[in-house]
């Protein structure tokens, strides 16, 4: 317990039952206080995976944690939990780190890859390859790359600055088609775990003749930045290659989307073969992606053709589309119109799906008083009583809790909150006068009327029925 928060570490795939962590004594609470001052987690957005034991106060998996499917590639993943308890209304913030262990394989696009290659190639002609991917994180998804024995290819494995691995197949030996018309290779990639898992694909090369040039492209690759708000039809790049052939080999040259692109970006964007011009055809969300690696084929019309390659990375700039978001998640009400000041009455959580500037947002209270926020957790926070109350002067108030985010110009949101004050018997019963003078005529029967007096009091309910009764030492002789 540090700050307020709790902190766990779970490893995913933990089987159900799992003890995460003795919630309740890292809370501080006493054998039998879990249970009697109902220690539970409120339950936020999807279910959580996890669950609190009232009987123990033991915070226990209770189904399947896959870090891949709750953080994806972000590192670290870490699930923000509230815990709550009653009598008096605490909150805590409980941080779970779901930790990543090596149980996804490398996967290559396709368990086959095709290639062409001219027998004319000279040594040292590279070709690009796909790498693999690997859905886990860390030391668990650095790959690294072996092909099988060959004397004529090698492979060439080079890091680019967006930390990825480009590949390339090398050859070391001229080919001879009529020799040898089909190679069979295997690339095989192995991530870091331990122990480590592999995969791979075939490498089918077909050695053809004739056209011994391919085009090259004049980048290897291409960077362009885009606003999400990017019109559609926007020009987004426009690539170029040459070939040093001569003829139809080197003049109509086409230009196509590699057969393996992501079918995202194929809906996302055009290309016109003729001029390489690559354009918008969808609209963008950086909030659902913020990047597309788009690897484009140049094709001469040799016979038979031949293909160079480049990669175009586009990265989507975020604007501010998205208005922050509030939520109330838990609500004390009525609150007496005793509670002390510092007494929390609802729980409130903040968020913005955009990031940077456009997604820091900051929150208040309107009217500014009696009630006040204070940010409790990355985007939680507490409304509490800054003011006495004094339900016989407001019995009850309408709070308007009010969100901006940091874009330009910026977006607002606002949520309401009804917060009604219950009654205490904080007002004495209070005659119209303090005294009366009354006037009686001896010899009157008994029973007589001699006056009517009537106090008030302001309170509700029981706290507000009056009774009468005479004081008798109060009797003048």
């Amino acid at each position: 317990l540090a700050g307020g928060q709790v902190r766990y570490s779970v490893p995913e795939e933990a089987k159900a039952g799992t003890v995460v962590g003795r919630l309740a004594q890292d809370l501080g609470l006493e054998a039998g206080e879990a249970e009697a001052r109902r220690l539970r987690l409120v339950a936020q957005g999807r279910r959580a995976s996890v669950e609190v034991s009232g009987a123990s106060g033991a915070l226990l998996v209770s189904s399947r944690l896959d870090r891949e499917e709750l953080c994806g590639k972000s590192a670290p993943c870490a699930l923000r939990l509230e815990v709550l308890v009653e009598r008096p209304l605490r909150v805590f913030h409980v941080e779970l780190e779901v930790t990543d262990i090596n149980d996804n394989a490398p996967i290559f696009p396709a368990a086959r890859k095709n290639l062409s290659i001219a027998e004319s190639s000279v040594m040292g002609s590279r070709f690009p390859l796909e790498g693999a991917s690997d859905a886990d994180i860390g030391s668990n998804a650095q790959l690294s790359y072996t092909l099988s024995p060959s004397e004529h290819f090698t492979l060439d494995v080079k890091s680019s600055d967006e930390n990825r691995k480009s590949l390339f197949l090398v050859l070391a030996k001229s080919l001879d088609r009529e020799t040898i018309p089909v190679h069979r290779l295997v690339l095989t990639a192995s991530d870091g775990g331990r122990p480590s898992l592999t995969g791979t694909v075939e490498l089918v090369i077909s050695v053809l003749d004739a056209n011994d040039n391919a085009p090259q492209f004049n980048q290897s690759v291409y960077k362009v930045q885009l606003l999400e708000s990017a019109a559609e039809g926007s020009l987004v790049a426009r690539v170029n290659a040459t070939d040093p052939d001569e003829g139809s080999n080197k003049d109509d040259i086409i230009y196509l989307f590699s057969r393996h692109v992501n079918p995202k970006v194929k809906e996302m964007f055009t290309i016109d073969e003729n001029k390489g011009e690559i354009r918008l055809q969808g609209k963008l969300d950086y909030e659902e992606m913020d990047s597309y690696e788009i690897p484009v084929e140049a094709r001469d019309k040799g016979s038979p053709p031949l293909s160079g390659h480049c990669k175009l990375l586009v990265e989507v700039l975020d604007v501010n589309d998205n208005a922050p978001e509030v939520w109330v998640t838990s609500l004390s009400v009525p609150v007496p119109e005793d509670a002390s000041v510092g007494t929390v009455v609802a729980l409130l959580s903040v968020s913005d799906r955009d990031s940077g500037a456009n997604g820091r947002v900051r929150c208040w209270v309107w009217p500014a008083s009696p009630f006040g926020l204070e940010a409790t957790f990355a985007g939680s926070y507490s409304l509490v009583l800054r003011e006495a109350l004094d339900r016989e002067r407001v019995s009850e108030y309408e709070v308007e809790v009010r969100a901006e985010d940091g874009g330009a110009p910026p977006l607002r949101a606002s949520r309401g909150v009804r917060v009604p004050v219950s009654d205490v018997n904080d007002n004495a019963p209070a005659f119209a006068q303090a005294v009366y003078t009354v006037l009686a005529r001896e010899n009157n029967a008994a029973g007589a009327e001699l006056a009517r007096l009537w106090a008030r009091d302001p309170d509700e309910a029981g706290n507000g029925r009056v009774s009468y009764s005479v004081w008798e030492g109060g009797v003048v002789g």
